[in-house]
């Protein structure tokens, strides 16, 4: 004789950190909150704090209780596709790297820093890109200050293209505003040293 099915709960998802894919539910009635992972949902779509999901209880290998076979309730819920920064953004870091080539062949700028911004943004794209996968699969994450760091000594441009490419980074209010902060300060310094009063300046700091 075939048995009762388990019993599917219901709850609304109270925490949900989308860059990291995963949050957690508190069950209608009260109760331990359950944990839930992006994985875990049956549909398409990113979830939203405050929706209402049902789900299968289960449990980790520590026994601590995580949500399976995760559903929305209403049928056409309001829900988001993950943030994808702008095209404008990936547009403005390809269209730097070739101001930067053109002062290369005016002479206005040494081969070297040309080979640094593309170097460098290469590189930060991968981490960009590695950290991306670290957030799904629950593993240790990059630093935030890292990337802020890569992107000020002249990553950036990678930076921008893997936020688009990896719909990475692109929610969090205050990581987008400190990435423009070093993107405006990386390109003071080199608009700096392309103006007139470089020289100056350079011996200013010189002493």
């Amino acid at each position: 004789m075939r048995g009762k099915p388990a019993p599917r709960y219901q709850g609304r998802i109270t925490t949900w950190k989308d860059d990291q894919g995963f949050g957690f539910i508190t069950p209608n009635g009260g109760g331990p909150t359950v944990f839930v992972h992006i994985k875990s949902f049956t549909a398409p779509g990113r979830p939203v704090a405050n929706e209402i999901v049902t789900y299968d209880l289960a449990s980790n290998d520590k026994g601590q209780a995580r949500a399976e076979n995760v559903a929305f309730v209403r049928a056409g819920a309001a829900r988001r596709a993950s943030p994808r920064p702008g095209r404008a953004a990936p547009l403005w870091a390809v269209a730097f790297l070739l101001f930067v080539g053109a002062c290369v062949l005016a002479g206005k700028l040494p081969w070297l820093v040309l080979f640094l911004y593309l170097g460098l943004s290469a590189f930060t794209a991968v981490v960009y890109g590695l950290d991306k996968s670290a957030a799904r699969a629950q593993r240790q994450r990059t630093p935030e200050a890292t990337l802020h760091l890569l992107g000020l000594l002249g990553g950036w441009p990678g930076a921008l293209v893997a936020r688009r490419l990896f719909r990475h980074k692109s929610k969090k209010e205050s990581f987008r505003s400190a990435l423009w902060t070093s993107v405006a300060v990386n390109c003071g310094v080199l608009g700096l040293y392309l103006s007139p009063f470089w020289p100056g300046i350079w011996r200013l700091l010189a002493g």
